[in-house]
């Protein structure tokens, strides 16, 4: 399988876990070390270079374990690259405070998903990751453009200019860790990025 063509996570599900000799809290905690190495491989080496075997020893299990909860890298990549935004429903939230609660949703989603921060590095640098992260925004992101903008056929330009704007933060502030970027409170950041993410979402095409 090329880093063109990857199951999506919903296609890939992982194989049983053991049953003997394992309770449910030590199988949580192998899986979340295997997801954890994996993601880390994944980033630093690409999805054609990272190995089963090189997770596994990142991850201090024998590579039969990986095999036994994932079935294949393909598996494990999925379940590695496996994102849930928690976009919170809009439909009560007025129009003008849209960007103002996106943005403070994603500051959350930032500060607590490893995941979504390991999935952005992947991205800049290899194929793989970053055709993920376009599946996760326009599976995610798109729908509350095409919400609330004036114009649905502009909203897939509407969540780009959104995704740009959250993922520039995201990279400065958590990834490259920008020192002016990373002293920002998370009030100073809602102030400043909030109407611009507004504008991009609700107001007409300039």
């Amino acid at each position: 399988m090329t880093e063109n063509a990857l199951p999506s996570p919903a296609s890939t599900a992982p194989l049983p876990s053991p049953a003997s000799g394992s309770s449910p809290r030590r199988s949580d905690a192998t899986r979340a070390g295997i997801l954890a190495a994996a993601r880390e491989r994944f980033a630093t080496d690409g999805y054609e270079r990272a190995t089963i075997r090189a997770i596994a020893r990142d991850a201090n299990i024998d590579p039969s374990m990986v095999m036994r909860y994932y079935g294949n890298k393909e598996g494990l990549f999925a379940a590695a690259t496996s994102v849930d935004l928690r976009i919170p429903d809009f439909g009560p939230v007025a129009r003008e405070d849209v960007g103002r609660v996106l943005v403070a949703h994603f500051l959350d989603i930032w500060e607590e998903a490893d995941a979504l921060t390991a999935l952005l590095r992947m991205g800049m640098t290899h194929q793989a990751g970053a055709e993920r992260m376009r599946e996760v925004f326009a599976e995610q992101v798109l729908p509350v453009a095409r919400a609330v903008c004036p114009d649905p056929d502009e909203a897939p330009t509407r969540a780009a200019l959104c995704a740009a704007q959250l993922l520039g933060l995201a990279l400065t502030r958590y990834v490259l860790r920008f020192p002016p970027s990373a002293a920002l409170t998370r009030e100073e950041i809602t102030r400043w990025l909030a109407p611009t993410v507004q504008r991009y979402l609700t107001a007409e095409r300039p």
